[in-house]
Order: C-alpha cells, then sequence, then structure tokens
C-alpha cells in the first residue's frame, strides 16, 4: 500500500506542475484570500442543502467555484489551522489541544505566509488566530506583514496560561490587537473583520497594483459565545431553538460579508484576478440537529461529520465552476498556494509538506487522483500525561472507500471499519467482513503514530506567569501616561 501511495504522489506531483504552466500562461500571480470560518458545519450552507439556513451569497460562490464534496480538516480547530498554514498533520506542528499551550504552532514550522513573502506577496490576517497568544508565536512573527487579531479560541475567552483574549472583550466592539499595538473598535465582530480586511486589500492595490496579496479572513463566528445582533437572530426565532438562531444569525451575517467582499472585488476590477476560498475548521456544532448533510459524527469527533468541511475555489476565468469527490485536505492548501505563486520551496520546507498540490483537480475534475491515507486523532488528552496512553482515544483512518474509526474515549482498541462507498452516514461496521483493509490500515496508524512522537513539543511547555494577552493589554492601558481603557472595556485589577 506504502508504494503505491508514494507513487501515485509523484504522479500527482508532475500533473501538479503541468497545470502551473497552464495556469501560468493565464497572466500574473492572483490575489489569494482565504475565508476559515469557525464552527461552520459542512451542512450549514444553503447549498449543501440546509432547509432553514438562508446563505445566498455562498451559494453563489458555490457555483461560481470548483467544490470538493470530499474535502476534510481536523476535529477541532486549532489543529485544522496549523495543518492549514504548514501543509503537514497537526501533531506535527506540536498543536494536540486547543488550550494548555498545546495549540501552539512549532516555531520551527515554515508557513504558507512566509513562503508567499518570499514570492513577491504581501500578507494579512483579519480575525482568529488560535496557534499561540505568545508574541514568538504570532502571526506578525509568522509571515504576515499585517496582523488584525483577537487571542485565544473565541473573543473574550482565557484559559490557564498563555492562551487568552483581551479582558472584559465581546463579538461588538472588540479590542484588537492590530500589529503590536491593541485598538478598540467599533461595531460587530464579523463586519468589523471583513470590513478590515477590505480596506487592507484596497490600500495594498493603491500602492502597488501589480503585487498580489494573501488576505487571511478567520473569522471568530460562528463559534460560541452566540452572541449576534438581534436583527439577524429574529430572521431565524422560531424556526429553530435559541441557540440555533442565534447561531444561524452569525452565519446569515458571515454570508452577507462575503457578498460585500465579492462585490468589493468587482467594483475595484481585481475580480479575475483574485482566487477566493472558502473552507469552515472542523464538523459541524449547533446546525448538526437540523441538517448534517447525512453524516455521522460533528465537531470533536471522529467520523466524517467531524471533519468533512465546505471547500469552494473561485478564480473568474482561470477555473471552471463545477464538483471534484477527489480526496482532499487542509494539508493540501498549502502546496496548492505555493505552486500558484511560483514559490520555491527548500529542502527543509519540501520535507515538512505532506500534503498535494490541487492544481490538476482544480483545472480537472476528472483528473487522475491516486488513492491516500489520512489520520485523524482528537488529541485533548490531559496536560502532563503520556500520549501513548491515549493513542487509540478517539482516532480514525482513512482512505477514499475506507474508514477506520475508534472512538472509544478510555484509550479501548476497538475498531469499526466503514465502506463510505456504499455507506456514507457510517452506519454499519463491516470490520469482520474485511480483515485484510484493516491489518492495512491499522500499520499505517502505527507508523503515524511512531513518526509523530519526537514532534509533540508542547506537551510539557511551561506555563507563563503572566497571560500574555492579558499583560500587554495592561501595559498599554492602565500603565503610567496618558492611556485610557478602550470604551465598553473595565479597568482590571492585576
Amino acid at each position: 500500500m506504502t508504494l503505491r501511495l508514494l507513487r501515485g504522489c509523484l504522479l500527482v506531483l508532475t500533473l501538479g506542475w503541468l497545470a502551473l504552466d497552464v495556469l501560468a500562461q493565464a497572466g500574473r500571480k492572483p490575489n489569494i484570500i482565504l475565508i476559515l470560518t469557525d464552527d461552520q458545519g459542512y451542512g450549514d450552507v444553503g447549498r449543501h442543502g440546509n432547509p432553514i439556513l438562508k446563505t445566498p451569497n455562498l451559494d453563489r460562490l458555490h457555483d461560481e467555484a470548483v467544490r470538493f464534496t470530499d474535502f476534510h480538516v481536523s476535529p477541532t480547530c486549532a489543529p485544522t489551522r496549523s495543518a492549514l498554514l504548514s501543509g503537514r498533520h497537526d501533531f506535527k506542528n506540536g498543536v494536540t489541544h486547543t488550550i494548555l499551550e498545546r495549540e501552539r504552532m512549532s516555531l520551527r514550522t515554515t508557513t504558507i505566509a512566509q513562503v508567499l513573502k518570499s514570492a513577491g506577496y504581501t500578507t494579512g490576517i483579519f480575525g482568529k488566530w488560535h496557534l499561540g497568544d505568545e508574541p514568538a508565536y504570532r502571526p506578525n512573527r509568522r509571515g504576515f506583514d499585517e496582523m488584525f487579531i483577537h487571542g485565544c479560541g473565541g473573543i473574550g475567552q482565557t484559559y490557564p496560561g498563555s492562551c487568552g483574549d483581551a479582558p472584559g472583550n465581546s463579538n461588538f466592539n472588540p479590542v484588537i490587537l492590530h500589529n503590536d499595538k491593541f485598538e478598540a473598535t467599533s461595531g460587530y465582530c464579523t463586519d468589523v473583520f471583513f470590513d478590515q480586511a477590505m480596506t487592507w486589500m484596497k490600500a495594498v492595490k493603491g500602492r502597488n497594483a501589480r503585487r498580489p496579496f494573501f488576505a487571511y479572513i478567520t473569522t471568530n463566528a460562528p463559534h460560541a459565545p452566540l452572541d449576534v445582533p438581534e436583527a439577524y437572530e429574529k430572521l431565524y426565532a422560531g424556526k429553530v431553538s435559541k441557540l440555533a438562531a442565534k447561531f444561524f444569525g452569525m452565519l446569515h451575517n458571515i454570508d452577507e460579508n462575503v457578498g460585500k467582499l465579492l462585490a468589493m472585488l468587482k467594483e475595484q476590477d481585481i475580480e479575475r484576478d483574485t482566487l477566493v476560498i472558502f473552507m469552515n475548521d472542523n464538523g459541524g456544532t449547533v446546525g448538526v440537529d437540523i441538517w448534517n448533510a447525512g453524516m455521522r459524527g460533528s465537531k470533536n469527533t471522529p467520523y466524517l461529520g467531524g471533519t468533512r468541511a465546505i471547500s469552494f475555489w473561485r478564480w473568474p476565468g482561470s477555473l471552471t465552476p463545477g464538483a471534484t469527490d477527489a480526496l482532499a485536505a487542509h494539508v493540501d492548501v498549502f502546496p496548492t498556494l505555493a505552486a500558484l505563486a511560483g514559490a520555491k520551496l527548500n529542502a527543509s520546507v519540501k520535507a515538512q509538506v505532506e500534503g498535494r498540490s490541487l492544481l490538476p483537480v482544480l483545472k480537472n475534475a476528472s483528473a487522475p487522483w491516486p488513492d491516500r491515507v489520512f489520520v485523524r486523532h482528537i488529541g485533548r488528552w490531559p496536560k502532563g500525561a503520556d500520549p501513548n496512553r491515549y493513542k487509540y482515544t478517539q482516532v480514525s483512518v482513512r482512505t477514499k472507500r475506507w474508514h477506520l474509526v475508534n472512538d472509544s474515549k478510555e484509550n479501548n482498541k476497538r475498531w469499526a471499519l466503514y465502506d463510505l462507498s456504499v455507506d456514507p452516514g457510517e452506519k454499519t461496521d463491516v470490520i469482520a467482513q474485511h480483515p485484510d483493509v484493516v491489518k492495512q490500515l491499522e500499520a499505517e496508524y502505527d507508523r503515524w503514530w511512531a513518526e509523530v512522537q519526537p514532534l509533540l513539543v508542547n506537551e510539557t511547555a511551561p506555563q507563563p506567569a503572566l497571560n500574555p494577552y492579558h499583560e500587554q493589554y495592561w501595559k498599554q492601558f492602565q500603565g503610567p501616561g496618558p492611556n485610557k481603557v478602550p470604551p465598553g472595556t473595565k479597568p482590571i485589577s492585576k
């Protein structure tokens, strides 16, 4: 199995560069906008069959894009972000949790932002980072020229250790870390992030129309806390539960902002020069009880419902809209964008990246796409614990046809096998009928588990005495001098 996969990867790499040659003939390197939402599920889009939620702009994006119907991410948010930016499995970046210093992306990891900068791009992030709140781990040290972010995994959240946002923050008028200074903003969080991103894009093009940009727009919505302007909640009130109405209202607001973004690209006459990618970061949450596209599982589970994600790629004039069922994942974004940018990767970065360029299937949905193996592990074991005690805790091994799943939370080795070609809802365990498949996939898992152990660099990381966001916030707003606490916040006692 491993030799066949290696040969397949070499074929795909060759096809990827051929596809790049075709795209390069079309003109300059594209601007790239990557939108990543937080806790939206695959089923939380109108075009994916949701019977309640209205998403006309995402539906339009779906119709005008190459869309992947079998695209996967990690089961939770920080792991997905690290894999997306690095092109390799989250555990290999040291990211095995969303808090407790285990959300920090290894400082040895090269990010796609760094690679794009080397290829002449200017880069910006707007929204959620969640890969380390200490200064050395922040995006402005990891390849982003422009940083406009909140801290922690959610606005207003703080956990023991280094993971935390500005004190007292909320979705309304959030205090944002803009490059190296906190700024008070006005408005709803998603509007703030999109508005800032669009202002930055216009400024980049105003300074140098030929210089491409990479804008990483990472909303904290619709992640909890489920706070949204009342007008959006009212759109769904009485149709679903109160929490779901807030959740859908947050998604409705995201949809509106996507519409504004697409309109801006047209108004600025850069629509045909810009690749827009839309994704979500893990399986569904609040909306899964309403519509989960026939899948089993949700966020924080090893089933398809925990990892299957939206993946729309829109580039008018260069990519022909349509669907592809190629098995793809977040680790494929890095090599795809690097190829589009014409970036030259050194040996260490080439060794880091384990994803494939998606260019062959972006240009031709039926292009050859050899099978591959994906491993997903929930992680999230207790701080300081031996990871080997959790080897079989909520894990899965995936090929195009087969899904080997262990959903045990007690580290019991109890695999189940699903034939996705006839059972995409993962209802029937066929492990007894296919012992050879189980043996092959379990061998792949054992190899992977041994491979990642030396890279789990955050497991014993010490916690700082003070949360770095809070410490910087206090120094800026409550230190000596004329500084003032941002409007709407209260002085914090140290």
